[in-house]
């Protein structure tokens, strides 16, 4: 019997941890939006953070549309993948999602942000804003669209990082953790403007599917171009 529990209790504590979060998944439409099955989403660290932020934004209240994983076109051929794009009538909220943990340091002038953890490891990575911004220039391309107010830079960091010290200077830049996202965001769209009707937002998600829906040669491309850049 004192055998049996022993093996019986790591499997509760592991369907614990695990039923919630396949709900939760079942529950949502990110499956749909992304194609990520629930292993594919809960094992892979990026695709974990993008879902989470998913989910909150899915909950907000008022008509508003969720897409992620976007390859859309540049002008030198390539393509630049964006995380998670919220459609709503306020505007259009393009979503960097940085699913990382310990302390992180950025200026949106500087390059390369850093992130430390406890043992005073430290790792350096390309500035998100920067990253969000050549999302928002290739995305104004392929929309023509040029209102920069109607563009919303939101680069939503998890839960388990501290931002020390963040330094943003642009309008319409948001660095901000995951679990301060829902407050943040309904302030914003309660204080802006409404550039499009419900129609305009179904229209231009309608169009946007395209870059969604892409083949593997896409994907393909895109991995080798970046493997290429960091090469």
């Amino acid at each position: 019997m004192g055998i049996m529990l022993g093996y019986l209790i790591p499997v509760f504590i592991i369907a614990a941890i695990i039923l919630p979060k396949y709900f939760t998944y079942k529950n949502s439409k990110y499956k749909a939006a992304s194609g990520n099955s629930f292993w594919k989403t809960l094992l892979d660290k990026g695709n974990h953070g993008e879902f989470l932020t998913f989910v909150i934004l899915e909950k907000l209240k008022g008509p508003h549309k969720l897409m992620t994983n976007l390859y859309i076109p540049k002008k030198d051929g390539s393509t630049t993948e964006i995380d998670l794009i919220m459609l709503s009538q306020t505007g259009i909220y393009v979503v960097e999602s940085k699913n990382y943990s310990g302390w992180i340091f950025g200026d949106e002038k500087s390059k390369n942000w850093m992130q430390t953890f406890e043992n005073r490891q430290k790792n350096h990575f390309y500035n998100p804003i920067w990253q969000n911004k050549g999302h928002i220039s290739a995305l104004k391309s392929v929309i023509d669209l040029e209102d920069d107010n109607l563009f919303k830079s939101y680069i939503v960091f998890s839960e388990r990082c501290t931002l020390k010290k963040i330094t943003v200077s642009s309008p319409n830049v948001i660095v901000l953790k995951r679990n301060a996202l829902t407050k943040i965001i309904m302030r914003d769209m309660e204080s802006s403007y409404k550039f499009m009707t419900i129609a305009e937002v179904d229209q231009l998600y309608n169009y946007l599917q395209s870059y969604v829906r892409v083949d593997d040669g896409v994907k393909n491309a895109h991995i080798k171009h970046l493997q290429t850049k960091n090469l």
